[in-house]
């Protein structure tokens, strides 16, 4: 074990977390306004009285815009957290399907899948998280009978009070970063570099943002609106949910 240093962290974060950016801009940049409407409840937008083209509009980018953000996020934070880990402990990013960390420590090979936060399955994906552990240890052990191998769900955020879940450990928030990287207060000490040059790249975001919703509206008012400019929510429910057999 390596004492971890801040310095390191830091550098690290300022370097990579224009990627997370640079990810965010390409995904709204490929966005199309036809995959969207395929996706999103035409009847949710009836039912909450959406009149105008815009609100529409706005509603479905805001909608995609967070989720899409999270699962970029999320996939960027793994990769902080097995940076830290290499590190500290020496761990490495798996080779195994569905386990992204492995650590040797103390005579125990830790297999470790990473999540955003902790509410992040319901019960068929945890069953799923359980099978992918029996599965990586079987794995292992067909080279080493022996080894001692301990399964861990890490989560980036949140609290859960009871890690022990049986068949593995389910380690969150400080939990989880502490156990990383050996530090308690890790998981404090990296919200301030995440900021490094946020504000320029969310203008940048901002800029681009604004096109797309000049640009859908356009789209979406000469095909789903009609000479009143009043929305056709028949043509909107076909063009989502009519069968098509041909």
């Amino acid at each position: 074990m390596r004492e971890l240093k801040m310095s390191d962290v830091i550098k690290y974060v300022e370097d990579n977390i224009v990627l997370f950016h640079e990810k965010k801009l390409k995904s709204l940049d490929k966005l199309k306004l036809s995959d969207v409407l395929k996706r999103k409840n035409p009847y949710l937008f009836k039912a909450k009285n959406t009149e105008t083209t815009e609100q529409i509009v706005r509603g479905i980018l805001d909608a995609h815009i967070s989720s899409n953000e999270e699962t970029i996020f999320g996939d960027w934070l793994e990769n902080l957290a097995i940076f830290i880990n290499n590190n500290v402990y020496g761990g490495w990013k798996s080779g195994i399907p569905n386990i992204d960390l492995e650590i040797d420590y103390n005579n125990i090979r830790y297999i470790v899948t990473i999540k955003s936060s902790k509410n992040w399955g319901n019960s068929s994906q945890i069953k799923k998280l359980k099978t992918d552990f029996k599965t990586a240890k079987k794995t292992l052990r067909t080279s080493n009978s022996n080894l001692i191998i301990v399964a861990v769900n890490g989560c980036c955020y949140g609290i859960d009070n009871k890690p022990d879940k049986g068949d593995y450990f389910k380690y969150c928030g400080q939990r989880f970063w502490s156990f990383i990287s050996g530090k308690e207060n890790l998981y404090l000490d990296i919200i301030e570099p995440l900021g490094h040059l946020a504000k320029e790249r969310n203008d940048d975001f901002q800029d681009s943002y604004v096109k797309v919703i000049n640009l859908f509206t356009k789209q979406f008012s000469n095909d789903f609106c009609n000479e009143k400019g009043e929305i056709d929510w028949i043509k909107l429910v076909r063009y989502n949910s009519e069968k098509n057999d041909k």
